[in-house]
């Protein structure tokens, strides 16, 4: 049973999901940016010594065989599996749709085994601040006002905590920034359509961008970025983290003060510090 959309949710996700499917419709032309992101994710997956057998993959996005897709729950809805059912957890670049994202990944924590794996990308960051940047200036010279057309994204500093808060062990995060250059603005916009990026805000305006508007940013787009070749970029920073579920086996942090060495006596002797 789906959960009715909370009044104060950032995402409307009857729209993001409407969105998801339109782009699936559009074919696979514009899913390389995933394609992209999921190889260095299998990357980093090769470099851990584990053989995953029961994968669940929340978006439906990380093109792993065998992996079981669910989509993206509504708000207060429970994500689509059993507790301890699965060896890896995966998410690729969907979970910046989430309006409750430390709430679905203490779900993801729980439908681990011990010892299992959480791996995700999202969006972040400066994503797509060219486009951003061009939309509220066109607005704002055009009529006055400028509605929020690019969704605010996550800082990367933030995830770390939240998989603590989430209660997985040893989290990692890190950051790649992938530039793509278009030939037009309007390429930039049909490939986020068609990558099911369009705008699904609870706030956003319900009608469509103005073409002047529109023609407008295209102009401030080109004027600010575009490169000496006429081509224009757009940023997209991907988040990574990695946490596990809780073990007995795993490695523990030391504790405050467990150190056996004097940093007095080893900064004298201009040594780093070793611990015994």
């Amino acid at each position: 049973m789906t959960s009715p959309q909370r009044p104060d949710a950032l995402f409307d996700m009857t729209a993001v999901a409407r969105n998801t499917a339109r782009g699936r419709a559009m074919g696979s032309t514009f899913d390389f940016l995933r394609e992209e992101v999921a190889d260095r994710m299998r990357d980093r997956l090769m470099d851990i010594n584990r053989q995953f057998d029961s994968i669940l993959d929340i978006g439906g996005r990380s093109f792993m065989t065998g992996a079981k897709a669910v989509g993206l729950p509504a708000d207060d809805a429970a994500l689509d599996t059993e507790p301890k059912s699965h060896d890896l957890v995966i998410s690729n670049l969907s979970l910046h749709w989430v309006n409750d994202l430390p709430g679905l990944m203490v779900q993801a924590n729980h439908a681990l085994r011990p010892d299992g794996l959480f791996m995700a990308s999202l969006f972040g960051g400066d994503t797509l601040h060219e486009l951003r940047h061009a939309l509220i200036a066109a607005e704002a010279e055009v009529t006055g006002g400028a509605n929020a057309r690019v969704i605010p994204f996550a800082d990367v500093r933030d995830l770390g905590s939240l998989l603590q808060r989430a209660g997985f062990a040893l989290p990692v995060t890190d950051m790649d920034s992938i530039t793509v250059t278009y030939e037009h603005p309007l390429k930039l916009m049909q490939e986020l359509r068609g990558m099911g990026e369009a705008n699904a805000m609870t706030t956003r305006s319900r009608t469509f961008l103005r073409r002047d508007v529109l023609m407008r940013a295209c102009d401030i787009y080109a004027a600010k970025f575009a490169g000496p070749d006429g081509r224009v970029p757009a940023t997209f920073h991907v988040m990574y983290m990695t946490g596990w579920h809780p073990h007995e086996s795993q490695q523990k942090p030391l504790r405050p003060g467990s150190g056996k060495i004097n940093l007095a006596d080893a900064l004298k002797a201009g040594k780093p510090p070793k611990a015994e």
